[in-house]
């Protein structure tokens, strides 16, 4: 059975990376699922939060599933308070398609931050030096990406189009459910699964 999920973003990198997560996340606990997510759709985040603006894209993402699927919003939280943020842009999203199973997540910080929770596991990954260790506290940094960068060997830099994808696909999950950010991420998309999967293989009761 085939699902769609709309994705919005952010930043260019998450365009591929946002996807390859919930696909990631799906064979791991619902592999009878197929994922179908249509081209994301990037947003900057100073328009999102106008009135308005957000519920012009969960309209296009909801076009883009065809009506039927989840919406899956992900921004970084550039100093606002995720828990603040993320619950006002969740219940502006659900007024505006409330037919629809809908997640946001405010990453906080960077998206990046959860490689620097799970660095163990990208040691000598994407030009990284091999003996990294995560920060005490991941989702303090504010510049994750220079962090990355900065632990990098010879020349490389970090690139978010050409890394960003590359360490979401690398990067262990559990280890990165230790930023509390990821972990909220990670049972927004379960969430999102089940009730997709539910609509898929409906139970008799």
């Amino acid at each position: 059975m085939t699902v769609k999920i709309g994705c919005i973003v952010e930043g260019q990198g998450d365009v591929v990376a946002v996807p390859l997560l919930i696909r990631r996340i799906a064979a791991e606990l619902y592999p009878e699922l197929a994922i179908n997510t249509p081209r994301a759709i990037r947003v900057h985040r100073n328009q999102v939060v106008q009135p308005g603006k957000l519920e012009q894209e969960i309209e296009l993402a909801a076009q883009r599933i065809g009506g039927q699927g989840a919406i899956f919003i992900i921004l970084d939280s550039d100093g606002d308070c995720p828990a603040e943020l993320g619950p006002a842009l969740l219940h502006r999203a659900s007024q505006a398609r409330s037919d629809l199973p809908i997640a946001v997540v405010i990453a906080k910080n960077e998206f990046e931050a959860w490689f620097l929770a799970a660095a163990e596991s990208i040691r000598g990954q994407r030009g990284l030096r091999d003996n990294i260790h995560p920060p005490n506290n991941p989702e303090a940094i504010k510049d994750a990406k220079g962090w990355l960068r900065d632990r990098m060997e010879d020349s490389r830099t970090y690139r978010e189009t050409r890394d960003q994808p590359a360490l979401t696909a690398l990067f262990d999950i559990e280890q990165a459910r230790q930023a509390d950010s990821f972990d909220k991420c990670y049972r927004d998309i379960v969430r999102l699964l089940e009730e997709l999967q539910k609509a898929s293989y409906p139970t008799n009761e």
